[in-house]
């Protein structure tokens, strides 16, 4: 039986969802195969061995976290260790989102230890969280992409004149988004020029680099990319349904209000939905994307497909989207976790 090291937590923005995250991964990881571990990354850096009935559900309307006083996990170039035991760990499932779980950090750290793990390594990861980078990769490959561009906080600080005139030909409404931010945190739909200022200091608030785009207005479609005996596949897409009080799929939106859902299939002709998965897996390939990936888009009226973004280790309980659309196409949940247990251990 192999041992498995979930972990979850992180110094980042989204520690509480990778809390739920992993604690979806921890009820479905199927336990005739794997042994699970399960680590806890506090806010401020410490891995921790945490009960495997540690909670990590909502209750009460409060999201799980990390904290507490459990033994240390030590890392080394031979790998785990507690209280100076070795863990004997054979593949880890690192269920960690935004800054630190998905720019790469974990992954270089990960590297080190000599152990496999799920998903991206860490330059496919650091492409994929910076905006930016990736946009002109997804270009690069032939996918349509919003117009926009890149605004440093020096360049912000310097000139800020000078950014208000480039956004002109952009119109209104446009976003404004940290470069490097993950859940739609730092993210700011601004409709009038006079909250634009603001739109920055917000979003440079958890990023030095912002992302100017113009408002796509189309459906927001979501499509799953999992590797199956090492090679991607792309998932029947959904399409999000967003309450109209929201100005956009938020952070609000996506986790605490249930707000939204996602309509699985998206209800579009079958060459739109071939088109979409298609892109989805050119967007894969272009940023060097391992395991598992969710691919976001805009799909027009016109029919015109933009992507948006991708994200390399995307929200995983059971009710996330991402295990949804493969519900949808026919792969359960556990057997998601399985097919990327044994991508990480075939690499």
């Amino acid at each position: 039986m192999k041992r498995v090291a979930i972990l979850c937590g992180g110094p980042g923005s989204e520690h509480e969802i990778s809390c739920l995250s992993a604690g979806g991964v921890l009820s479905a990881i199927n336990r005739n195969e794997y042994e699970p571990i399960l680590i806890g990354i506090t806010r401020e850096g410490k891995w921790m061995a945490l009960p495997l009935d540690y909670s990590l559900s909502l209750e009460n309307e409060t999201l799980p976290s990390v904290s507490g006083n459990f033994p240390e996990v030590v890392r080394g170039r031979d790998g785990m260790t507690v209280d100076g035991v070795a863990l004997e760990i054979d593949v880890i499932f690192p269920v960690l989102h935004g800054t630190y779980g998905e720019d790469g950090q974990l992954q270089s750290d990960l590297d080190h230890l000599g152990i496999p793990y799920v998903g991206s390594g860490a330059l496919a990861s650091e492409r994929a969280m910076d905006k930016s980078d990736a946009k002109s990769l997804f270009s690069s490959a032939g996918i349509a992409i919003a117009p926009g561009f890149t605004v440093t906080e020096i360049e912000w600080k310097s000139s800020p004149e000078k950014v208000m005139q480039s956004i002109e030909p952009l119109g209104l409404p446009i976003f404004v988004k940290a470069s490097r931010g993950g859940s739609s945190r730092g993210t700011v739909k601004v409709k009038d020029l006079s909250s634009f200022a603001s739109a920055m200091e917000e979003a440079l608030s958890f990023d030095s680099k912002v992302l100017i785009e113009s408002a796509i207005d189309g459906a927001e479609v979501e499509c799953a990319v999992l590797e199956i005996d090492g090679s991607a596949q792309a998932s029947i897409p959904g399409k999000v349904w967003i309450n109209p009080r929201y100005e956009f799929y938020d952070y609000q939106a996506k986790y605490l209000d249930g707000a939204t859902r996602i309509d699985i299939p998206a209800p579009f002709n079958e060459a739109i939905i071939e088109k979409i998965q298609s892109y989805a897996l050119t967007a894969f390939t272009a940023i060097g994307a391992k395991g598992l990936a969710r691919v976001d888009f805009f799909v027009t009226q016109r029919g015109e497909i933009i992507i948006n973004e991708i994200n390399t280790m995307p929200g995983f309980t059971r009710t996330s989207a991402y295990p949804k659309m493969w519900q949808a196409t026919g792969i359960g949940y556990s057997e998601v976790i399985t097919h990327l247990l044994q991508s990480a251990l075939r690499r």
